[in-house]
C-alpha cells in the first residue's frame, strides 16, 4: 500500500512540475542579423493571460536589449498547470 502511494504522489509530482513551451517567428526584417538580443516577459497566474499589447512587448523588449534597428521578433509561451509566461525575443543592432 505505501508503494501505490508513492508512486502516485511521484506521478502527481511530475504532473505538477511539468510544463509545455511553444516558440514561434512573429516577423523579421531586411536588416541583417544583429549581436543584440532584448527580452520581455509578462507572467499569467491560474489560467488568466496578463494584459498584453504585443507592439508595446515589441517595443520594450527592443528597448531592454538596447537596439536600434529590429530584425527578428519571436514569441514563447510556457504553460505551467498554474502560470502562463509570454516572452518577447528581439534581435538587431
Amino acid at each position: 500500500m505505501k508503494t501505490k502511494v508513492l508512486i502516485l504522489s511521484v506521478l502527481v509530482l511530475i504532473l505538477l512540475l511539468s510544463a509545455c513551451s511553444i516558440n514561434r517567428p512573429v516577423s523579421a526584417t531586411s536588416n541583417p542579423l544583429g549581436s543584440k538580443v532584448g527580452t520581455y516577459t509578462q507572467v499569467g497566474y491560474l489560467g488568466f493571460p496578463p494584459m498584453m499589447d504585443k507592439s508595446s512587448a515589441i517595443a520594450k523588449a527592443a528597448e531592454n536589449g538596447g537596439i536600434k534597428k529590429i530584425s527578428t521578433v519571436d514569441y514563447n509561451m510556457t504553460w505551467m498547470i498554474f502560470m502562463i509566461k509570454y516572452e518577447t525575443i528581439v534581435t538587431g543592432d
